[in-house]
């Protein structure tokens, strides 16, 4: 077996740019090949630096990418953020600290950039909390019953004078980006889209030999202006006695009103033969139940934890974001890494607004930087957390208040995958 130290872990070349995905597709349990034209596309996303490898006797065995984001905090803000995607360990090299090896190389990176967090989609929970991450956001699917949900079904259209119109892919890519700069400036937890994110969600840059174009749809306002899209496809079910048993699968759905957000799942569920139409990843608190008249129709498919964040700038972090009260908190924050711990005094103002800096004296929490990324967009709370031994109080009533000053009236969500 090879040792520890003689596995070398390093930023990949270009050119090793086709052994570092054949990696990639072993550790996701992908057919290992890719065709030419798939591994060009995919190299849009290769950028010097941010993709690391792990090589034995020069193989790649594990593979490991970041790139740059911005990431929404509560009351608005934008903080930039460092990526990481691509994690694969191949498995006649598990436990052997390589993970651990790429991870600190790219958070040392990430740090000494000035970003203010790491952020991921984990695959698996048990992962990334010893690397002092911690979930910060969840996702629900739902399962909508049509036939149940209520609706009238001679409905054919908005009744506030908006209307929905079928578009193509290159409407989405003119139209999607300004829409969706709407929903994130003010959704805590949503992450910055790039130019290639519209292309390949549209299938203009193809990372998958077969690419089944999905419907795309539009809500308009009466003044004619877009407010909500969609991209969703259907099945072709039918029954033995030829009753249509259709499913339509959102892929995804951008709303910046409650009123598109309804006009569109409304269309969804008035589409002929359809009979079930599922959610795709929502944020947990979704209004969607609340649009049918029996909100019992949409049945919870899945809930669990979404996005996870690794605070890199506890005083970046915490001024950034706004709270719900005024007070004032001294943290005591852990970091194994010793990356971000140390003890911070957290001042909010009745205007939202909050000064942190490093404090000395007694602390009134202590807590894992793991644990202060879960409650830093307001989707924790500390309460639950000393309830569970994961947040200790030194002054009694240090929990509830953090919660006051923390927690938010409508959850984070981050509606991407990453």
């Amino acid at each position: 077996m090879t040792s520890r130290t003689a596995v070398d872990v390093r930023p990949i070349t270009e050119s090793e740019f086709a052994d570092w995905q054949r990696a990639l597709n072993v550790g996701f349990l992908r057919e290992p090949g890719l065709d030419q034209d798939i591994l060009d596309a995919r190299r849009a996303q290769f950028t010097p630096g941010r993709s690391l490898g792990a090589f034995d006797a020069g193989r790649c065995v594990a593979t490991f990418r970041s790139f740059a984001q911005e990431l929404t905090v509560v009351g608005g803000a934008t903080v930039p953020a460092d990526a990481v995607t691509n994690v694969t360990v191949t498995a006649t090299h598990r436990r052997r600290g390589l993970l651990t090896r790429m991870m600190a190389q790219d958070l040392t990176a990430a740090k000494e950039r000035g970003d203010v967090v790491a952020t991921l989609i984990a695959a698996e929970y048990p992962i990334y909390g010893r690397y002092g991450f911690g979930p910060a956001t969840s996702a629900t699917e739902w399962t909508v019953d049509v036939p149940r949900a209520g609706l009238d079904p001679r409905w054919a259209g908005p009744a506030d004078g908006g209307r929905i119109d079928l578009v193509d892919a290159e409407d989405v890519r003119k139209l999607g980006p300004e829409l969706y700069e709407r929903l994130r400036r003010g959704q805590p937890g949503a992450v910055s889209r790039d130019e290639l994110w519209w292309r390949i969600t549209t299938g203009a840059v193809r990372f998958h030999p077969t690419f089944h174009e999905p419907y795309y749809v539009v809500y308009r306002a009466a003044d004619g202006r877009v407010e909500g899209m969609a991209a969703y496809t259907a099945d072709d079910n039918w029954g033995d006695a030829k009753q249509p048993l259709n499913t339509a699968r959102v892929k995804w759905l951008t709303g910046v009103t409650p009123a598109a957000e309804r006009a569109l799942w409304h269309f969804l569920c008035s589409i002929d033969w359809v009979v079930k139409v599922t959610s795709g990843w929502r944020a947990p608190d979704d209004l969607l139940p609340h649009f049918l008249p029996d909100p019992r129709a949409a049945a919870v498919t899945t809930h669990a934890d979404w996005m996870w964040v690794r605070i890199l700038d506890v005083v970046r972090a915490l001024e950034a974001r706004t709270y719900g009260a005024a007070g004032e908190l001294v943290l005591e924050v852990t970091d194994r890494a010793g990356l971000a711990g140390g003890r911070f005094r957290l001042e909010a103002s009745e205007d939202g607004s909050g000064v942190c800096a490093p404090a000395a004296g007694s602390a009134d929490l202590t807590l894992d930087v793991a644990e202060l990324a879960a409650l830093w967009l307001g989707d924790e709370s500390a309460v639950r957390l000393a309830a569970l031994g994961r947040v200790r109080e030194e002054r009694a009533g240090a929990a509830r208040q953090a919660d006051a000053l923390l927690r938010t009236s409508r959850r984070p969500w981050c509606p991407d995958v990453f």
